[in-house]
């Protein structure tokens, strides 16, 4: 009998690969390391940042892209999951990359699995591996997935590791507190490697780690600072000072992501110190979708993928500032979370900006019906603030269809969320930023 043809477009390559493995997360490095020996252990690039963490991640490899953009660097990047695309996770010089290259890159790995079992996380992560390592890259900058220790990404050996703010999140794969959360995040270390840390207090594990391997570790706050000034930021650190222009993303959560960005590219190319002008470009130039992204003017509406407390937290402060600073009345929220995410924690944090919550069911295997999700709920914010619907998109005309001009609305809660409601928002002609 012959075995099934390849499938020919990228959609049917998605779908194969969300049903083809038993498990949609199975960590472990031994399957994915005998895959890529296989292909050759094809390195990205002859640099490398990976970048793992809690929150802040995605702004981050943002910021460092940006930042070897200015300084005429060929880079490239790698990041989970998609807003929109599915290409959105491969891109080149910023662009992501067509589909003719990810199904060159598939048919590569396929070719190498030989009978090994890949998650459809571990495939992928190995056709960007390919892709990138193909295009004659000074930089790559890899996100992880998940974790770190078991993560795909971690058979590289980084030059620079950068490890972003870490908070609770995916407790049930990398164990029940911050301490053995940091751990894992902390596998990605290696001997005497340059170890940049978006907060002054990791986990004390991230420390460890960082003894052990004698890494060379600088944190935010200690070892480099930043702060607002009248033209933008000041960045401080081994005594220099730079004054660059703040973050391009919106929040003040995002010149701590700025900081730690431009730290990783300063640790691995310290000449870039004095090309200020390069920089400036760099930090202007930097751009992602679903980070507190401003959508409309009238209501106020932003997106944003954050899904955990520590996300929460900062959207809230950010709001704050907002609504203070717009005078805006109310705030309602659309969201919709996973069934595996803390619901009740995440509310806790955003209730102090938001007037009324509008559930949204979430499908799928890991999805939520907006009534167990409003369940969830209603210990934290009393079932009268509270509605419920079938999608996103329903969700997202009601909260609308309640606002005045003056008012606000925050989608929250999910990657899938903010894409449903991105793409609903804009087809509707809705969604022109202020």
């Amino acid at each position: 009998m012959n075995a099934p043809s390849a499938p020919t477009s990228l959609n049917a390559w998605l779908e194969l690969l969300e049903v083809r493995h038993p498990v949609a997360i199975d960590l472990g490095l031994e399957r994915c390391r005998s895959v890529w020996q296989r292909m050759g252990s094809p390195r990205p690039a002859p640099s490398i940042f990976v970048v793992a963490g809690t929150n802040g991640k995605g702004s981050t490899v943002a910021t460092i892209c940006g930042l070897l953009d200015g300084l005429g660097y060929r880079y490239g990047s790698y990041t989970t999951p998609h807003l929109y695309r599915y290409n959105e996770r491969v891109q080149l010089l910023g662009k992501p990359v067509p589909d003719a290259m990810l199904l060159a890159a598939f048919e590569r790995v396929e070719a190498a699995c030989q009978g090994t079992s890949l998650t459809y996380f571990e495939f992928g992560t190995l056709a960007a591996f390919q892709i990138l390592s193909e295009a004659r890259l000074d930089h790559a900058v890899m996100e992880v997935g998940l974790g770190g220790r078991l993560d795909a990404v971690n058979l590289l050996d980084a030059d620079v590791a950068v490890i972003t703010p870490i908070g609770l999140d995916h407790q049930e794969y990398l164990g029940p507190d911050l301490e053995s959360i940091g751990r894992e995040k902390a596998g990605i270390l290696r001997p005497g490697q340059m170890v940049i840390c978006g907060e002054a207090q990791p986990p004390h594990s991230v420390l460890a780690a960082a003894t052990r391997n004698n890494a060379r570790m600088q944190r935010l706050g200690v070892d480099f600072t930043v702060r607002p000034s009248a033209d933008g930021a000041r960045f401080e650190t081994d005594g220099k000072v730079l004054s660059l222009p703040g973050p391009a993303l919106p929040g003040p959560y995002q010149f701590d992501n700025m900081a730690t960005g431009l730290a990783a590219v300063l640790a691995r190319l310290p000449e870039a110190a004095s090309h200020v002008a390069a920089l400036g470009r760099g930090l202007r130039s930097v751009r992602l979708a679903g980070r507190l992204e401003r959508v409309s003017a009238r209501p106020a509406g932003w997106i944003d993928v954050g899904h955990n407390p520590l996300a929460a937290r900062a959207v809230a402060a950010a709001l704050h500032e907002i609504r203070a600073a717009e005078s805006i009345p109310d705030c309602r929220c659309v969201l919709g979370m996973l069934a595996d995410k803390d619901a009740a924690a995440v509310v806790s944090e955003l209730q102090t900006v938001v007037t009324h919550w509008y559930c949204a069911s979430l499908p799928g295997s890991r999805g939520q019906a907006a009534e167990r999700l409003a369940a969830r709920m209603a210990g934290v914010t009393g079932a009268a603030s509270l509605r419920q619907f079938e999608s996103v998109e329903a969700a997202l005309d009601a909260a609308l269809a309640d606002s005045t001009p003056d008012d606000g609305v925050l989608v929250f809660g999910s990657f899938l969320t903010a894409a449903a409601a991105g793409s609903h928002w804009r087809s509707a002609g809705r969604g022109s930023a202020p």
